[in-house]
């Protein structure tokens, strides 16, 4: 069974549409099993147990929410050396141009030594429906991808 993690932090409710959209995507491939987590209830455990991860957050203040960088905070130590190019993939629910943000995440991954698989998506203002399947299809290509040993 192949294991995607979700883990996002939403205050506004946008980035947890993005984040099911995801997961939704994901559950659609054959064989997967996703787990969905906020990130303040997500583990070093749910991390390591994942074959991908797809990570959501609002843009706040140009940057990640406090709430996912608390989690890559409470991890990182102990994820060395044992995440080695784990499949990961972002989603961010922008204000603005949500750069600083992706900035941020992606410059974290390095450290983490994630590889990154898909374009992220960066919804810039309302959640639409075609962000909606750009989060669907964010979720299926990684799952599909980690189900297929591709990654």
């Amino acid at each position: 069974m192949t294991r995607i993690l979700i883990i996002y932090h939403s205050q506004t409710g946008n980035t947890q549409m993005m984040a099911e959209a995801v997961a939704e995507g994901a559950r659609a491939v054959e064989g997967v099993e996703v787990i969905f987590k906020k990130a303040a209830d997500a583990t070093l455990e749910d991390l390591l147990a994942a074959d991908g991860l797809a990570v959501g957050t609002p843009e706040n203040f140009g940057y990640m929410s406090g709430m996912l960088k608390d989690f890559f905070d409470r991890t990182y130590s102990e994820a060395q050396d044992k995440v080695f190019r784990k499949p990961f993939v972002v989603f961010i629910s922008a204000g603005n141009d949500g750069s600083g943000a992706l900035k941020a995440i992606e410059r974290i991954a390095l450290g983490y030594k994630f590889k990154k698989v898909f374009e992220p998506v960066i919804a810039k203002g309302k959640i639409t429906q075609e962000i909606l399947e750009q989060c669907r299809e964010l979720g299926g290509t990684l799952a599909g991808g980690c189900q297929m040993r591709i990654y």
